[in-house]
């Protein structure tokens, strides 16, 4: 055969030297697809070398890649099918489509998985049938393994899923609520009384929106940024406010409503930073091929800086000129109002500590009284997360957040230690015991929801118009 002065034009618009399917060695093997550009090679043409063996009646793969299985889709180079959801499975799941990663970036491995990913999914569809008592094609369901124990289509005597079968769809069939329980329980996790909460708050949204029944395989990237449209107008303390609707329903009026406050892009961001770590969990466990809010989160207009403002001059006068300090009724229901008594409990000392040692809320709030004591000749303020009389209720944010403070000057002034030693004569082991414990068990949560009403009766909670001013206050 001549040699030829240049390789053959790759038919339909080829792609370049290589981008012809190597087919020539499947010529006549069995199981050969007409899709991979099996065919005849009567006119090959030799241009001495084999990369440029081309066959005039080949199949390119830029045509290949236009002509897709139906479903078939290359997502940043990997490959993904999608099945329309049937009519009358879309009314008992919610769902339009569904979305499965065939966890390859090769074309024909993708090809080969796509039979088995394809029959899962429509077993699934079956499975939703039967589950509301409707029809089903027992077909769909069985897996089509012959294995011995199987008759000659590949099902077992008595219709059951064989022993040991290979096609599995109990992770796909994982309810939210279900992966959340397992995710919520694990074991491995050691997280703080407030870590904990924040977690059961967005499972209590997340479930809420996207719906307790819902597969989590059938989260879809779409489903999450409604999740998002749905957090931008969210209400604050919107199961309080209104306890008659859902939480879609309170933000559809917050919408339309523009006299109700609404969580901040912050807030809103911690729900979805929470929402996906969990996604990123079930990742990890196999019960999802990708997480659907990787990266996704709504813009803050407030800077990180801007988060949180010192109080000034002007408002450190505003709190400690208030009637608790200079003379009130009571330290209980009268601090507001002037009177003849300076009350020593948590309202006085809480706010002095918090301003002559930088000290967390929660720090304070939950000193044990021999955490006030000596270091060889000076009185020292112990932070730890351990006790010295057994309390179990204290933490930290961190572990390098345990130190020891020196007392202030100012604090020693005022009578602290006079203080600290009336509460140890008496046998308290909390130094502010007054604090209720509240649901969660932290002293701070209550502790400031008092402070902010006490800002706000001094004049010191300034209105600014950001939501800045909400995070002026002890923190």
């Amino acid at each position: 055969m001549p040699l030829s002065a240049s390789p053959a034009p790759c038919p339909d618009g080829g792609i370049g030297r290589r981008a012809c399917f190597r087919c020539m060695y499947s010529q006549g093997c069995g199981g050969s697809s007409p899709l991979l550009g099996t065919s005849t090679f009567q006119n090959t043409v030799i241009v001495g070398k084999s990369s440029l063996r081309r066959p005039q009646n080949s199949v390119c793969y830029g045509k290949l890649l236009r002509d897709l299985p139906r479903g078939l889709f290359d997502r940043d180079g990997r490959y993904y099918y999608r099945k329309f959801v049937p009519v009358i499975v879309q009314r008992l799941t919610g769902k339009v489509e569904i979305w499965r990663s065939l966890k390859t970036d090769s074309l024909s491995v993708a090809l080969r998985r796509l039979p088995m990913v394809s029959a899962s999914i429509e077993a699934e569809f079956e499975l939703s049938k039967q589950k509301a008592g409707l029809p089903v094609d027992a077909t769909l369901i069985r897996p089509l393994l012959n294995d011995g124990n199987n008759d000659a289509h590949g099902f077992t005597k008595e219709g059951e899923f064989p022993a040991g079968t290979a096609l599995s769809i109990s992770s796909s069939r994982t309810t939210l609520a279900e992966a959340y329980q397992r995710y919520m329980g694990d074991p491995t996790r050691d997280w703080s009384v407030s870590t904990r909460q924040a977690y059961e708050t967005t499972r209590t949204v997340a479930l809420a929106l996207f719906g307790s029944d819902t597969f989590i395989r059938d989260i879809s990237r779409v489903e999450v940024r409604e999740f998002i449209d749905v957090l931008r107008f969210l209400p604050k303390n919107a199961v309080k406010l209104f306890p008659h609707l859902t939480l879609r329903e309170a933000a559809e009026r917050a919408q339309s409503d523009g006299s109700i406050s609404r969580i901040t892009a912050a807030h809103a961001n911690t729900y979805l930073g929470n929402l996906s770590t969990f996604l990123n969990w079930a990742v990890i466990e196999e019960m999802i091929d990708r997480n659907p809010a990787r990266g996704l989160r709504l813009p803050d207009e407030v800077a990180r800086r801007d988060k949180r403002h010192p109080f000034s001059v002007r408002q450190l006068e505003q709190i400690f000129h208030a009637p608790i300090y200079t003379g009130c009724v009571n330290g209980e229901q009268g601090w507001a109002s002037t009177g003849d008594v300076c009350p020593q409990n948590a309202r006085y000392w809480v706010p002095l500590i918090a301003l002559h040692t930088g000290m967390r809320l929660n720090e304070i709030c939950q000193l044990d009284v021999a955490d006030v004591r000596f270091t060889g000749s000076l009185p020292c303020i112990h932070i730890t997360s351990s006790s010295l009389v057994g309390s179990n209720d204290k933490m930290l944010k961190t572990g390098i957040s345990e130190r020891i403070i020196p007392v202030h000057q100012t604090l020693l002034d005022l009578g602290l230690i006079q203080f600290v030693e009336t509460k140890k004569s008496r046998g308290d082991t909390k130094l502010f015991d007054d604090i209720a414990t509240g649901s969660r068990g932290v002293r701070a949560v209550s502790f400031s929801k008092w402070f902010t009403r006490f800002l706000r009766a001094t004049g010191a909670h300034r209105c600014l118009p950001s939501a800045i001013d909400r995070q002026i206050g002890v923190h």
